[in-house]
């Protein structure tokens, strides 16, 4: 079993920074993708970062050049590191991971609580 903690959220003025952590307990082995997903109430869940199963790394196109997702060297702590934030960057952002290749959400096993992000303009 897998268990994600995330924390890091915070509220931010727009063009400000914040780095989310989640730490993974448990059995790690193998675990393919891990990622980060953020989610406002009413809308669907998105896919914002994430890391492949062969350490490539994919970006939503709305985030590209301005986060950057990260973990550390034992893979226990996955980061994202926001800048240049906006107000729809308002958000629960949740931390993904899954034993197979694929990072689509349908495939990911373990997700944590989350963590909210609110930008203020």
């Amino acid at each position: 079993q897998v268990q994600l903690v995330e924390s890091g959220g915070g509220s931010v003025q727009a063009g400000g920074s914040l780095r989310l952590s989640c730490a993974v307990y448990g059995y790690t082995d193998n675990l393919s993708c891990m990622g980060w997903f953020r989610q406002v109430p009413g809308k669907e869940r998105e896919g914002v970062a994430a890391i492949e199963w062969d350490d490539s790394v994919s970006y939503a196109d709305s985030v590209k050049g301005r986060f950057t997702i990260s973990q550390d060297n034992t893979k226990t702590t996955l980061y994202l590191q926001m800048n240049s934030l906006r107000p729809e960057d308002t958000a629960m952002y949740y931390c993904a991971a899954g034993r197979r290749r694929s990072c689509r959400p349908v495939f990911l096993d373990y997700w944590g609580q989350g963590t909210q992000v609110t930008v203020s303009s």
